[in-house]
């Protein structure tokens, strides 16, 4: 590279950071800018009579005098969302300059502070995209999150208290692979799921979750003569682990587990370093079975079955997926 080329790369890098920047600062403005006509509809309405009747005539008022002037951007749909944004988030240093509008109109549709707190947190933890947030507010990771930790940790490790120190903190179950295209009914064999799997690597990575690395594809393992083959190899820095995926398409047998536990112990014995933490394995399943699980493994093992999922949960089958757990939960606690 000649001198020309360098320099020509260096001032490109500069207006491309500027401009960026000055995109973030106007969209925090405008944020802001909706904060306080928010707060403004919302103090009229405390001066009427009949709140709800005024607040709803107050609102048709605006939008009529100010959408000929300022465009749509000021219907009475959005004013409504300006003035539930303010009482949402009624001190305007809440208001992070990393979210865009975008960002917010999403998380005005959830109720929880709790879950709002937690996927601001998630937010600018990872940098996650609008549609990034709206996806994972989709598939319900908060919710997902408690089927196998406790509330408190999962909001400790978004506000960044703590780190996790269990595998079972950072694995979900179930994990959403709507993203794939595949479609639940139709037939596909393992290197199907493994194939979309890479393809969708950007999108997988997001849905494992904090901290993970691509290490490898089809793993050769060479054992006295014989050949194995990991499906997928990741590294997760925060339990500072290798984690291996077995993808099966089938409801899991013991054998499956087994198998899963000699790539586990082949990780620990020869790949793995003095200083890291022992490696995890998770069996990527359409179908578990708990009880084969249970008593295939030993106690306090590090392999989890987690089943997949080719489409967006529905509240209530979280909320019934949560109610199981606690189910199993009693269960063990009464063995």
């Amino acid at each position: 590279m000649n001198l020309n080329e360098s320099i020509i790369i260096d001032i490109q890098s500069i207006i491309n950071k500027a401009r960026e920047s000055a995109i973030r600062a106007v969209d925090h403005e405008r944020v802001v800018m909706y904060w306080h006509i928010g707060k403004r509809i919302f103090e009229e309405e405390q001066h009427g009579s009949e709140r709800a009747v005024y607040g709803e005539r107050l609102i048709g008022y605006l939008s009529d005098q100010l959408q000929p002037q300022f465009g749509k951007g000021f219907s009475s749909r959005n004013l409504n969302h300006f003035r539930q944004f303010y009482r949402k988030f009624p001190i305007v240093p809440t208001v992070w300059a990393q979210l865009s509008w975008s960002h917010y109109k999403f998380l005005l549709n959830i109720s929880n502070d709790e879950k709002i707190e937690f996927y601001i947190k998630e937010t600018l933890k990872n940098n996650w995209t609008a549609r990034q947030l709206d996806r994972q507010i989709g598939s319900q990771l908060f919710e997902r999150l408690l089927l196998s930790t406790d509330k408190e940790s999962v909001l400790s490790v978004a506000r960044n208290e703590r780190q996790p120190v269990e595998p079972r903190e950072i694995i979900k179950d179930p994990m959403v692979l709507e993203f794939l295209g595949l479609k639940p009914e139709a037939t596909y064999f393992e290197k199907d799921l493994e194939s979309a799997l890479i393809t969708h690597l950007q999108e997988f990575m997001l849905e494992l979750g904090n901290g993970f690395s691509f290490v490898a594809r089809q793993k050769r393992i060479h054992l006295d003569g014989d050949d194995f083959f990991v499906d997928l190899v990741f590294y997760n820095r925060l339990l500072q682990c290798f984690v291996i995926i077995e993808l099966k398409t089938h409801k899991i047998t013991h054998g499956d587990l087994g198998q899963l536990q000699m790539y586990v112990n082949y990780y620990d014995r020869i790949e793995k370093l003095q200083h890291e933490s022992p490696t995890v394995g998770i069996l990527l399943c359409l179908e578990k079975n708990d009880t084969v699980v249970k008593f295939t493994l030993p106690e306090k093992s590090n392999i989890f079955a987690s089943k997949y999922q080719l489409y967006l949960p529905t509240a209530e089958q979280l909320s019934q997926e949560i109610h199981n757990e606690i189910l199993k939960q009693k269960d063990k606690e009464n063995e």
